[in-house]
């Protein structure tokens, strides 16, 4: 059965083959169910959560394959797999083989939506190596600010599948969508969609920087209103241009500098907007002040403009936008004043998981004691470290990658202090922030900006960031 006789069919008595327990499977695997689907899930991992969550499954009676994750049900018409399941496992060579379609979460989603007869509410969809999670936050806050019933969803907040099949209805979604999530999504068409930046990320799942930039492409795919694209990062205009889009779609650029006809930018600290406006060749519109945006980074910046040009797309007012950018609070771990210690600046940004982030975070402050090491994800350091050089007070490593780091500072900030922390325990990060602390003078900040995952010594992100935190905090009590 092809992908597009399973749309918009009777579920009823169809074979579907949930791929993935977790955040994704599990609300798949139960909306499908309840439609009349005939479930099975199949799953890699056989540990504790897993087993609790078949069980939970199969008390609706879901068919649950533990440790079994590559194997395809004979029975199978659809393959619905969560989105980090590389596409060279044997399940989907075995479904490529068989014609049985493969779906994500976001094409499920997609597919269910107004099969209940009512209007589906509009995708707004934002993607890109860096700021996804921010920028879709900052554009719910601002359609809220506008009076619209809406949610951030996708890789954050609602569950996607929930916010679709809602009792209320939404006047429109802030998506987020991951390369992963697009590349199992070929039916998706949203009303608008961006993409950030793009920097090399996940490319041992994509397989190249050419199949992970394809993937985010997709989300311009069928664009009604804009195409928005970062007009300083030329690779994501070339993706605009190589989308089939609805006739009449325009491409919108955001800048951090004065912008042109059809794109957003910044004049004299006030963001601007020539896109959305009568007179788009002598005429721009102001929507906020540099200050409305929290915290006013750089990259900050731009992840408001995007989140404006969406806004203003979809037919927001200008007042909503600096209401809406005003009204939002960034999550936990991304750029996080922590505390101001003996004159020295304390910011936690853990969530700078890979070079790209890690560049912004380190463009937004000088001088800088730089506390970095992880996991490098096959990452270079060269750029980021030439680049940041001049800002560099003192830099702080830990970590299995650490090397590398160290390494790239050697060939191009030879000058730069450098701690090098050969420990992985738990108190690794409180001995970084005091080194971090003696290389600091007051006026510095100290910024935790890892260019790299956590893995190696923590959880997540969240748990690195609130170690730095809690160090932080031990450091201020003691020079209280």
């Amino acid at each position: 059965m092809g992908s597009q006789e399973v749309s918009n069919v009777d579920w009823q008595g169809k074979h579907v083959t949930v791929a993935g327990l977790g955040v994704s499977g599990v609300p798949a695997a139960r909306a499908l169910h309840g439609r009349g689907a005939l479930v099975t899930v199949v799953n890699d991992g056989d540990d504790e959560r897993s087993r609790a969550q078949a069980a939970e499954l199969e008390a609706l009676g879901i068919t649950v394959r533990l440790g079994d994750g590559d194997t395809l049900p004979e029975s199978a018409e659809l393959v619905v797999t969560a989105p980090g399941w590389m596409p060279g496992k044997p399940l989907f060579q075995a479904a490529a083989e068989a014609d049985v379609p493969v779906w994500g979460d976001v094409e499920l989603a997609w597919r269910l939506r107004g099969l209940d007869g009512r209007e589906p509410a509009p995708w707004l969809a934002v993607t890109g190596t860096n700021g996804k999670t921010t920028t879709v936050r900052m554009l719910a806050s601002i359609l809220e600010a506008a009076g619209l019933r809406t949610a951030a969803v996708g890789n954050i907040g609602v569950s996607l599948l929930d916010a679709v099949l809602a009792d209320e209805p939404y006047d429109v979604l802030a998506v987020e969508l991951s390369s992963y999530q697009l590349h199992w999504a070929p039916s998706l068409r949203a009303h608008s969609g961006a993409v950030l930046n793009l920097a090399p990320d996940h490319l041992d799942w994509h397989g190249s920087m050419e199949g992970y930039a394809a993937d985010k492409g997709r989300v311009y795919e069928g664009n009604t209103v804009a195409c928005v694209y970062n007009a300083q990062d030329g690779a994501t205009e070339d993706l605009v241009r190589e989308a089939d889009v609805e006739e009449g779609c325009r491409a919108i650029g955001f800048t951090l500098g004065t912008p042109g006809p059809s794109q957003l930018g910044v004049v004299d600290g006030i963001l601007v907007d020539r896109a959305f406006v009568a007179n788009r060749q002598k005429q721009a519109q102001e929507l906020a002040e540099v200050g409305d945006v929290n915290p006013p980074a750089p990259h900050n910046i731009a992840n408001a403009l995007a989140a404006a040009a969406l806004a203003r797309a979809f037919g927001v007012q200008p007042s909503a936008v600096r209401d809406g950018l005003r009204a939002f609070r960034p999550d936990a771990h991304r750029i996080e004043h922590v505390a101001d210690v003996a004159g020295v600046t304390y910011i936690d940004d853990s969530k700078a998981t890979n070079t790209h982030a890690a560049e912004a975070s380190l463009a937004a402050y000088e001088p800088i004691v730089w506390i970095a090491g992880g996991l490098a994800k096959g990452a270079t350091f060269d750029e980021l470290v030439s680049g940041a050089e001049k800002r560099l007070r003192g830099v702080v490593l830990m970590g299995a990658d650490r090397a590398l780091i160290r390494e790239a500072l050697a060939r191009h900030a030879p000058e730069v202090p450098v701690v090098d922390l050969d420990r992985t325990d738990t108190g690794a990060m409180s001995a970084a922030v005091r080194e971090a602390a003696r290389l600091a003078s007051p006026g510095d900040t100290v910024l935790l900006a890892p260019a790299c995952a956590s893995m190696d010594m923590f959880a997540n992100y969240n748990k690195r960031g609130e170690a730095f935190a809690d160090a932080v905090r031990q450091l201020a009590d003691e020079s209280a």
